[in-house]
C-alpha cells in the first residue's frame, strides 16, 4: 500500500492493533514547549458578496497531563469576524482534517478559511507560483472559525515527558481536542456562543467521539458537520464473509464510469444513482449473500448489470466472482486507455505505469492538489499571517498514521472502529444537536452509500433521525476542489447555520 493510500481514513488502512508506542521515559529531559508567539493580524476579505472584516490569531494552547504538566503544544489559527454580532449570538466552528496524521491545511485554506488557493479541478495543478485570494466561499460568513492542527500534525508538537500513545489513537485523540477546545473558549471566552464541529475524512470520526465527549464534559454543541463520512470503519473494506462494502461502494463506482463515459451518461443523475441504490441493497445484496449457492445463470445475469453501471467486463466481474474491491476498480475502469482514477475523486486520473498490479501506487486527486496545499498554506502562516516558525508544517504525517491506535477503551480487538454510538448516545442527550452529512459522489475513499447506511442505523427514535440532513456535490472526497460544489456546500451550510440561529 502507498503512502497516500495509508492517509486520510482510507478503506485498505485499518490498523486495528498496532504496537504499543514506548512508555515515557521520565528520567530525561523534557522535551520544552516551542517558543513561538502568537500572531494576531487584521484583514478584510470579500466572502459571499460582501466585505467582511476580520481578525486572524495564529498561535497554540499547551494540553497538560494527569498531573497538569505541559503533554503538549496545539497549533491552530482563529478568524473572528468584526462587528458581526456579540459572541453569545455568533457561532464558533472548530474544523479539522483527518487522517489520523492529517493537518488542517486543507478544510483550512480548501473548504472555509477566508483566504484559499487556486487549483485546477479535475486536473493536475501547475507548479508553483500558486495563487492565494480571498475564498468568496469561506464559512465566516456563517461562523467564527477555529482550525485545529492534531497533536503530531501542522505544528503541534508532542512536549514535556508525553510520547506519541498518549495522543495517537481514537479516544486519546477525542480526549486532546475536548481539552483544546476547553481551554480555547474558556480563554477566548466563548462558553456562551453556539458551538459546531466541522471534520472531514478521519476527522468525521474525532467528531463522532468528540460530540460525546464534550457532552460528557459540559459542552453542549449546536450542530456538526460531517465531510466525507466515515463512522464504520467496517463499511470500507470487505472480509471474509462480508459483502456489505461491495455494494456499498456501488452507486459511486456508477457515478464514477458515467462521467468518464464508460457507461451510458444518465440524463438525470441523482435518479440514476437512486436506481443504483435500489439495485444494490436488493439483488446485488442478495446475489452477494448467497454466496456459493448462487446459481450461474443468476451470477452472469448479475454481473451484466454490473456491466451496465460501471462499465467493468462481464468476463472480469465474472472471474472476480461479482467482487471488485474499490482499488482494483480504480485500476480497471481507465485500463484499457493505460490510466488509473483517483481514489479521493474519481474524475481525475493519470498514467498507469504498471498496469498489471491490483492497485495504483499513488492517487491521481490527491497528486493533484496537495502540493499546492502544502506550498500555500507554508507561505499563507508566514506571510500573511505573521506566524514566525521555523518548523516543519507536517501536512501528512505518515509516523502518527502508523502509530494511530484505534482500539476503543474497553474495546475488540478483532473489531473495525465504529462510532456511530458515540453520535447515537450526543443526540439523545442532547435531543437539539443538528448533523449535516456533506457528500462528494465521486468519492472512492468513504463512499456516500456507506454513509447513508451508518446514519440510518443509530438505532435513534424517528424524531432525533430527523435532525440529519444530508447534502451531495459533484466532487470527491475533497468537495470543495470543484468550484461549483464548493459554493453548493457553503451555500447549504449557511441554510444549516440559519436553521440553528
Amino acid at each position: 500500500m502507498s503512502h497516500l493510500r495509508a492517509l486520510a481514513c482510507l478503506s485498505a488502512f485499518l490498523v486495528l492493533a498496532p504496537s504499543p508506542a514506548p512508555a515515557a521515559d521520565t528520567s530525561s529531559d523534557p522535551i520544552p514547549v516551542p517558543n513561538v508567539p502568537a500572531a494576531v493580524t487584521h484583514h478584510t476579505a470579500l466572502i459571499g458578496g460582501r466585505e467582511i472584516r476580520y481578525t486572524a490569531t495564529a498561535g497554540t494552547i499547551v494540553l497538560t497531563d494527569a498531573k497538569d504538566q505541559p503533554a503538549a503544544s496545539v497549533f491552530y489559527v482563529a478568524y473572528t469576524a468584526d462587528g458581526l454580532g456579540s459572541k453569545s449570538e455568533r457561532p464558533i466552528t472548530f474544523a479539522y482534517n483527518g487522517g489520523p496524521g492529517g493537518s488542517s491545511a486543507l478544510i483550512h485554506m480548501g473548504a472555509f478559511g477566508p483566504r484559499t488557493v487556486v487549483t485546477t479541478n479535475g486536473a493536475a495543478t501547475p507548479p508553483a507560483p500558486y495563487r492565494i485570494v480571498d475564498n468568496e466561499n469561506s464559512l465566516l460568513g456563517s461562523s467564527d472559525l477555529v482550525f485545529v492542527d492534531a497533536v503530531g500534525t501542522g505544528f503541534s508538537r508532542i512536549v514535556g515527558h508525553a510520547t506519541g500513545k498518549d495522543f495517537y489513537g481514537v479516544d486519546e485523540d477525542g480526549k486532546a481536542f475536548t481539552q483544546f477546545i476547553r481551554r480555547y473558549i474558556t480563554t477566548n471566552g466563548r462558553w456562551n456562543s453556539p458551538k459546531f464541529l466541522a471534520g472531514e475524512s478521519y476527522g468525521t470520526t474525532r467528531s463522532c467521539v468528540l460530540a460525546k465527549m464534550l457532552q460528557d464534559d459540559g459542552i453542549v454543541l449546536t450542530g456538526v458537520t460531517l465531510i466525507s463520512s466515515v463512522l464504520d470503519f467496517s463499511t470500507l473494506e470487505a472480509q471474509p464473509g462480508d459483502d456489505e462494502p461491495y455494494w456499498l461502494f456501488l452507486p459511486t463506482e456508477a457515478a464514477v464510469a458515467a462521467y468518464h463515459h464508460k457507461v451510458a451518461e444518465p440524463a438525470d443523475l441523482p435518479a440514476y444513482i437512486a436506481s443504483v441504490r435500489t439495485y444494490a441493497r436488493g439483488e446485488y445484496a442478495h446475489a452477494l449473500s448467497a454466496g456459493a449457492a448462487l446459481p450461474a445463470a443468476e451470477r452472469d445475469e448479475v454481473a451484466r448489470q454490473l456491466h451496465a453501471y460501471t462499465g467493468l467486463p462481464v468476463d472480469y466481474l465474472v472471474r472476480s466472482n461479482l467482487r471488485v474491491p474499490p482499488e482494483r476498480f480504480e485500476k480497471q475502469l481507465l485500463g484499457d486507455e493505460s490510466r488509473t482514477v483517483g481514489r479521493y475523486d474519481g474524475r481525475f486520473s493519470n498514467f498507469d505505469l504498471d498496469p498489471i498490479a491490483d492497485s495504483a501506487e499513488t492517487d491521481p486527486s490527491s497528486d493533484a492538489v496537495f502540493g499546492a496545499f502544502t506550498a500555500a498554506f507554508n507561505t499563507y502562516v508566514r506571510d500573511e499571517l505573521g506566524y514566525k516558525s521555523d518548523a516543519k508544517y507536517e501536512f501528512l504525517s505518515g509516523a502518527v498514521n502508523g502509530a494511530w491506535n484505534f482500539k476503543r477503551s474497553g474495546g475488540d480487538d478483532a473489531s473495525a472502529v465504529n462510532v456511530s454510538n458515540d453520535l447515537q448516545v450526543a443526540m439523545t442527550a442532547n435531543p437539539y444537536l443538528r448533523v449535516f452529512s456533506a457528500n462528494g459522489i465521486y468519492d472512492l475513499a468513504t463512499p456516500f452509500f456507506a454513509t447513508e447506511y451508518s446514519l440510518a442505523h443509530l438505532g435513534l427514535p424517528p424524531e432525533l433521525q430527523a435532525h440529519i440532513s444530508f447534502g451531495y456535490y459533484p466532487a470527491g472526497h475533497m468537495i470543495y476542489v470543484n468550484p461549483v460544489a464548493h459554493a453548493a456546500l457553503v451555500h447549504d451550510l449557511a441554510a444549516f447555520y440559519r436553521s440553528r440561529s
